[in-house]
């Protein structure tokens, strides 16, 4: 229980607070990464594009203004964003790889000798 006179305690139950949170922000990326790598397989399976300009524009703009109406600098979360969709298109050229791999293979072992 937190004594509200003593910063120690409180201090302690801000780092509480915040080390949950990480958590909550780790166990969220983790999922959303499980989302885009279903993207990335989608999009090599149908020889689309690792990125896609339009929808990346239209993210910046919608979390910019989630930013603004949260009180986040909408700097910030342009600058995540833009680390995030680093990651991204650096997992769907990996599976697009594979995946012209395997189908290279496949491609190779069905025509026979």
């Amino acid at each position: 229980m937190m004594d509200p006179a003593n910063p120690v305690s409180k201090l302690r139950d801000l780092r509480d607070s915040i080390d949950n949170i990480d958590a909550a922000i780790v166990h969220m990326l983790a999922e959303r990464f499980r989302c885009t790598r279903a993207v990335g397989k989608l999009k090599a399976q149908h020889g689309q594009p690792s990125r896609d300009p339009g929808r990346e524009a239209e993210q910046v703009s919608r979390l910019r203004h989630l930013a603004a109406v949260s009180k986040l600098d909408p700097d910030f979360a342009e600058r995540f964003l833009s680390f995030v969709i680093h990651e991204v298109v650096r997992q769907h050229e990996t599976v697009r790889r594979v995946t012209n791999k395997d189908t290279s293979r496949s491609e190779h072992s069905s025509t026979g000798p």
